[in-house]
């Protein structure tokens, strides 16, 4: 609760700094797609979240987004429907979270191993499907006519843009919604988001216990992956391309540091879906603040390059999660004491 609180506290006062910055940055348009960011942010959040819980990481969410998006494309360009070809790219997220779980699982490697050499797997996919090329949705319309009023309807209904790409709803928030209310029915409602933090605070007594672990864990890895899948599409949808060198590159830091803001442990069994949201709504108005900030003569004179620092924020911002999280960890255990 202290996590949710202060994860509150945080966004609120990014909110004022950001009005004080330039009160422009709450127009309409801007808030719509800052709300779109965040709602992004918040899918895959949750799906490297219920990993982390898990006592888990996965390196590859960026590269499974890119591949994913990529896919995506290239199946439509060769004259699949859109929605069969979402499916498609949906049951490809679920094999390879499969298959990342199988190989923790059973061959017990490290999930950090498995993961880090799957980030250069389905980079190095996405690269050969779109053969260095980036695939745009005018591209898709183009050379494949009979797929424009599906794409059209697609686009309009996951991420809320037009024929034009303008924005005229978040429906990604919708979309977080329902990942929102699934895996919260699942994390706290239910037997088997008790099975995954028993895992992550303890995984040999949880064995000894009589719980799958290796099942649950195969179904965690699904979980995110799947979701990383659903990235990619909504990445494709949303910015109208997807390039095998960008789409999806870094992303799983952001989620990582959204999850842990939020109050997930690196060292598993804790975390809820309310935090990971709220913690995956940081990045996207940092930001925004930043870009927003990068308008002031003085901040241009003091930083020419601001997107430079953005990845400096980003790591100081996951290690004063990090940090926190392992002070109240320190603390709870002296209470116990």
């Amino acid at each position: 609760m202290q996590r949710i609180i202060g994860v509150l506290a945080l966004l609120a006062i990014m909110y004022g700094m950001l009005y004080a910055v330039n009160p422009k940055a709450f127009n309409h348009s801007n808030q719509q797609d800052v709300l779109s960011q965040q709602a992004f942010y918040g899918i895959l959040t949750l799906g490297i979240g219920v990993v982390i819980i898990t006592g888990g990481i996965d390196l590859s969410m960026g590269s499974v987004i890119g591949f994913a998006g990529m896919l995506f494309g290239a199946l439509v360009k060769n004259g699949m429907g859109p929605i069969a070809a979402m499916l498609i790219v949906l049951l490809a997220g679920i094999l390879i979270g499969l298959i990342h779980g199988l190989f923790i699982t059973q061959m017990r490697l490290q999930p950090f191993l498995v993961t880090l050499c799957g980030m250069f797997i389905y980079r190095g996919l996405a690269r050969i499907i779109g053969n260095g090329s980036t695939i745009g949705l005018e591209t898709l319309a183009k050379t494949n006519p009979s797929s424009q009023k599906q794409l059209d309807w697609l686009r309009q209904i996951l991420v809320g843009k037009d024929i034009e790409g303008n924005l005229n709803f978040p429906s990604q928030l919708i979309v977080l919604l329902i990942v929102f209310a699934v895996l919260g029915l699942v994390l706290h409602f239910s037997i088997y988001g008790r099975y995954w933090y028993a895992i992550g605070h303890n995984e040999l007594a949880a064995r000894y216990a009589g719980i799958q672990t290796k099942r649950q864990k195969i179904s965690v890895y699904i979980i995110c992956s799947f979701l990383s899948a659903l990235g990619g599409i909504l990445s494709m949808c949303y910015y109208g391309s997807a390039n095998p060198e960008n789409t999806g590159v870094t992303l799983e830091l952001y989620a990582i540091t959204g999850a842990v803001l939020g109050g997930c442990s690196l060292r598993g069994g804790e975390g809820t879906v309310i935090g990971m949201v709220l913690g995956g709504a940081v990045l996207p108005l940092l930001k925004n603040l930043i870009n927003f900030s990068a308008s002031k003569e003085w901040v241009r004179n003091l930083i020419p390059n601001m997107d430079a620092v953005i990845p400096v924020i980003i790591g100081l911002t996951l290690l004063l999660g990090t940090l926190i999280d392992e002070t109240l960890r320190r603390r709870s255990q002296t209470r116990k004491e």
